[in-house]
Parts: C-alpha cells; sequence; structure tokens
C-alpha cells in the first residue's frame, strides 16, 4: 500500500479506488461471535480481491491478534486516530491477505470512553477520521466492544449499516431488542442513513434441537433480514486466532471458512443490487 501526501487520491493493497462501504459488527452481548465474524468475512471479501480494511474498536485487541498484528507499548493504534494524534498512514498496517488491511486496538481504548468525554462531537470522532480512509477501501469492517458504550455508538455513527451476530443458544433474542433501539436512536439523531445490513446466526450446532429451533425463531422475528449463510460451531474457526490467522488461510477447507465464504458472497452481492437500485433511480431522474 502507498499513499501520496497532500492530497485525496490513494492507492491500496488492490489497486482500488473507491468509496468504501463501512460496515459494523455489533451486538453488547459477549461470546456471540463479533470478532470472528469481523476478521473472517473482512479475510473472505479480501479473497475476493476486494480492497478491505479492519477496525479492531475493542480494546481486547482480539481481532488485531487474530491477523497477526500484536502491538508493543507506544505504538500507534486506533486510539491515536481518534484523537487525531497520528495520520492513518502510520497505523495502518498490512495483513497477510493481500487486499486486507487493519487499524488494530490497544489497551488504551479502554478508558476513551472517560477521556474523552468532555471532547465536542465525541460521538463523531471514528466518522470524521475515516473521512480520508473511505475512498482507499470497497469495504471497511469495525469491530465492536461487547458494550453499548461510547466506542459502539462511534462505529454505528461512522458505519452505512449494522451486521448483528446472534449465537444459536438459549437467550439468543436478548439483549437483541435493546441494541435496535439504540440503533433506532442513533438513526433519528446522528446517523440517518445508518441501515441493518442483516442478522447473522452463528455457533450453530446441527445435532442440538435448541440451535434448529433458534434459528426459526429468528428467522420468524426478522425473516428476509436474516443472512442465509449460518456459522457452525467448528475446531478450525476456534483454532485459527491462536495463529494469528483468519480461518481461510488456517484451514480454506473447514465448515466455518466455507461459511464465511458464503456470508461474503452474500455481501457483495447486496451490495451490487444496491448498486443497482441507485443507477436505476438516477436514470429514471435525467
Amino acid at each position: 500500500m502507498w499513499y501520496r501526501d497532500h492530497e485525496i487520491l490513494y492507492t491500496t493493497s488492490c489497486g482500488s479506488i473507491t468509496m468504501g462501504r463501512v460496515i459494523c459488527i455489533v451486538n453488547q452481548k459477549g461470546g456471540v461471535g463479533k470478532t470472528t465474524t469481523s476478521v473472517n468475512l473482512a479475510s473472505c471479501i479480501a479473497l475476493a480481491e476486494k480492497s478491505s480494511l479492519l477496525i479492531d474498536l475493542d480494546p481486547q485487541a482480539n481481532a488485531s491478534s487474530g491477523l497477526g498484528i500484536r502491538l508493543s507499548a507506544g505504538e500507534p493504534s486506533v486510539y491515536d486516530l481518534l484523537l487525531s494524534r497520528e495520520v492513518h498512514q502510520r497505523i495502518i498496517r498490512r495483513t497477510a491477505l493481500d487486499c486486507l488491511d487493519i487499524l488494530p486496538a490497544s489497551q488504551d481504548l479502554i478508558g476513551a470512553e472517560i477521556e474523552f468525554v468532555s471532547l465536542e462531537s465525541r460521538e463523531r470522532m471514528l466518522s470524521t477520521a475515516l473521512e480520508t480512509i473511505r475512498p482507499l477501501y470497497d469495504y471497511i469492517f469495525i469491530d465492536c466492544p461487547p458494550s453499548l458504550g461510547f466506542l459502539t455508538l462511534n462505529a454505528m455513527v461512522a458505519a452505512d449499516s449494522a451486521l448483528i451476530p446472534v449465537q444459536c443458544e438459549y437467550y439468543a433474542l436478548e439483549g437483541v431488542g435493546n441494541l435496535l433501539k439504540t440503533i433506532r436512536r442513533v438513526q433519528s439523531a446522528f446517523n440517518h442513513s445508518l441501515e441493518i445490513e442483516g442478522f447473522l446466526l452463528t455457533m450453530f450446532d446441527p445435532r442440538n434441537n435448541l440451535s434448529h429451533q433458534v434459528v426459526a425463531d429468528v428467522q420468524d422475528h426478522f425473516s428476509s433480514q436474516v443472512f442465509d449463510s449460518i456459522i457452525p460451531r467448528n475446531v478450525r474457526l476456534s483454532e485459527s486466532p491462536s495463529f494469528g490467522k483468519p480461518v481461510v488461510l488456517y484451514d480454506i477447507t473447514s465448515s466455518g471458512a466455507l461459511r464465511y465464504m458464503s456470508l461474503s458472497q452474500e455481501i457483495m452481492n447486496a451490495e451490487g443490487e444496491r448498486d443497482g437500485e441507485k443507477a436505476y433511480s438516477i436514470g429514471a431522474r435525467s
């Protein structure tokens, strides 16, 4: 990846010049597959030669380590980007995939909510920071922390859409109602164009009757907003982060890898349909 200083035009690792779609992966519940989805969805999109950026907005920095990026003390992270202490060229890191870059997290984010509380337009800090980054990528994914606090609010204000992982276990829908209320508040107050990208069923166990019941319940509640791709419980998905690799580099033949590739195709197809609608509406007005 290279950048040309003092110009708006940039070239990414895949040579794409575009205005990227920003998708935040969000659910205030922990352990539902947000980081697994963020890392592997971004990787599968990159395998399709779409220039992609993953933003790790979780202080635990699991998405960063899951792609083999571990910052040393004092190295700039997304925290510094939010504060505008560093230009993004010094923070964005390459990954093992040619078309995937990452804005890594650090533990500095732990105190961000308190530290930034007195700043003006604090809910738009990430959105402002992305203004010069969006033209670099086809897709930008944001891995949110398991809360509905300051960092998640920034992600939803900056995003075009929210992808919501739902675990195929008891109490799966618990908290989703509150999350949807929060999304509606963000739409009303800060980001009128924020959409629901879709609900993603995760940790599906075909041997478990409860998993099948959760799938039926979620599809009944949200119908066409539920992705066809369902992410299974899969050993390879669980193992790959410890090697600092997405599952497509760890075992591309695994069921987890195949399902995330299927999900990436659904998202790219939906984007193509949206672009077609835009083209049609523009033509209709002319």
